[in-house]
């Protein structure tokens, strides 16, 4: 019945009657989170129940509760029982608390309802994950989506357990993260002119970050924020054009593609540039990861340069992608000088990686690969199972995407894991991810549409053990999980 499947799941012949005579009991530690269960309940049953202190107990609790450093609970996981007198989630932390609460949640919603009591199934459960980087990638840059759009997705993800919240802020259709050392990134990188002569575009005021960054804290998801470099870099270039190769005037761009203007390498002011914007990021995103892209930079600009080509003479480097390793590097060191780590795209392989750097494999599992033998983490998100942009089915029947072809059996069928890497460079796989590229989203339902029910079976994939999936089992599931779906307003494409 949930989604994802919990490691251990075992019926018990009972169940419990959650009336409005029950009540939350919790320990104060974690009284937000027995306030965050009141509020879903209350939203989703239209019960409102009191919370209580243990020690206050009665017979029909649900009782939250920290267990100090359980053995037989692991790093994120939770035991939830259900019995005819009581609902009991225990975890050794506040994240298992609350991935307890998502299972009881999606319990509650697929129970019957007599009179003004819902029947909950009795059940043992002890679930924890497979991998520690769950993550899901949502583009801003080439369609921009409100404050309000961003916490639903982060409720999305909260829902089925994920951890990370891949948040791709700029691109060379629009910059939507101000800074207050470089305004004209807002001023002039956020706004483009479409074909119809209209003006498009928006940001997240530093405000909206502080705002959005709670509430996924709140929900115990890290925000990954991707300020790309060195291409890609258009709508930044478009408002200050010094940092470019050739300082010339241009335009933020309103047609996709890769597009030849490109942060310059053999200019010092471009890194204190940069240097200075990714003080203002560390300084809204708290946690470890900032993701630098590094993909699909052309080389055209750097080779016409004096000031790159003067930069890998001076540097000793072969050619212009030990340049591109050149400018990663730097990159990287300067944010581990921050206590960060820096995160790209596998184009930064291309010419050395930085030491402290970690890897997203998007052009296959070849770059992961590659780089777990090197020593260093990596994400896997390869193309063929993990872009929500592709299409769904029919291309003569489904909303214009990205044309290629991911079916919901194909995204289930991702395993990160290549079976060809060692014991030891498998430790370095952390995970993988979901990417929603938005040219084809113009809004959110087509978001929504494109995620719904392909982040079901990708949250499966790195929540649950290989050898406890199987993608009938899953689609059956996924029948039954629908009709909440429904209730909560989600447009999704239907099941074939």
């Amino acid at each position: 019945m949930i989604i994802p499947k919990p490691q251990h799941y075992e019926t018990r012949n009972c169940s419990y009657s959650l009336n409005s005579a029950c009540q939350i009991t919790t320990q104060s530690s974690i009284r937000h989170l027995a306030k965050y269960l009141q509020e879903k309940l209350a939203t989703e049953t239209q019960l409102t129940l009191p919370i209580a202190s243990i020690g206050d107990t009665n017979s029909n609790d649900i009782l939250l509760e920290i267990i100090d450093q359980s053995p037989e609970i692991d790093w994120e996981g939770y035991h939830l029982e259900i019995s005819d007198l009581n609902i009991n989630i225990r975890a050794n932390d506040q994240i298992g608390i609350f991935h307890g609460i998502q299972s009881l949640l999606q319990l509650i919603s697929n129970s019957p309802i007599h009179h003004d009591s819902i029947s909950i199934a009795g059940c043992c459960i002890v679930d924890s994950p497979r991998f520690s980087w769950r993550g899901m990638h949502l583009d801003v840059s080439r369609h921009f989506f409100p404050v309000d759009d961003i916490k639903r997705f982060i409720d999305h993800l909260a829902r089925y357990k994920f951890n990370r919240f891949h948040w791709h802020l700029c691109d060379d259709q629009g910059w939507r993260i101000e800074s207050r050392v470089f305004p004209k990134l807002t001023e002039i990188g956020a706004w483009r002119i479409e074909a119809n002569g209209s003006r498009y575009g928006g940001y997240y005021s530093q405000s909206d970050i502080k705002e959005i960054v709670q509430f996924a804290t709140s929900r115990f998801i890290e925000i990954v924020p991707e300020i790309e470099m060195p291409g890609h870099a258009t709508s930044s270039l478009a408002a200050y054009p010094e940092y470019s190769c050739t300082g010339s005037t241009i335009s933020v761009a309103t047609e996709w593609g890769i597009f030849d203007n490109v942060y310059c390498a053999g200019n010092d002011h471009t890194f204190t540039f940069l240097e200075r914007l990714l003080d203002e990021v560390i300084d809204l995103f708290p946690n470890e990861f900032i993701h630098i892209g590094g993909d699909e930079c052309p080389k055209t600009r750097w080779r016409e340069c004096p000031l790159c080509q003067h930069r890998i003479k001076s540097e000793k480097l072969a050619n212009e992608y030990e340049l591109q390793s050149y400018f990663v590097k730097r990159i990287a060191a300067f944010l581990s000088q921050r206590g960060k780590r820096a995160i790209g795209w596998d184009e930064i392989l291309e010419g050395g990686l930085a030491t402290q750097a970690a890897v997203m494999s998007w052009r296959g599992f070849e770059g992961g690969i590659a780089a777990a033998t090197m020593g260093h983490d990596v994400v896997m998100s390869p193309t063929r199972h993990c872009y929500f942009d592709y299409y769904q089915g029919n291309r003569e029947t489904e909303p214009k995407a990205f044309p290629n072809d991911l079916p919901l059996e194909q995204v289930y069928a991702f395993e990160p894991v290549p079976a060809e890497l060692s014991d030891i460079d498998r430790k370095h796989i952390l995970g993988g991810q979901g990417n929603l590229w938005t040219e084809y989203m113009p809004d959110w339902r087509q978001v929504e549409y494109m995620l719904f029910p392909r982040v079901c079976a990708m949250s499966e994939v790195l929540w649950s053990q290989e050898s406890n999936r199987e993608f009938g089992d899953f689609k059956r599931r996924l029948v039954r999980h629908l009709p909440l779906l429904d209730r909560l307003g989600v447009n999704y494409r239907k099941m074939d």
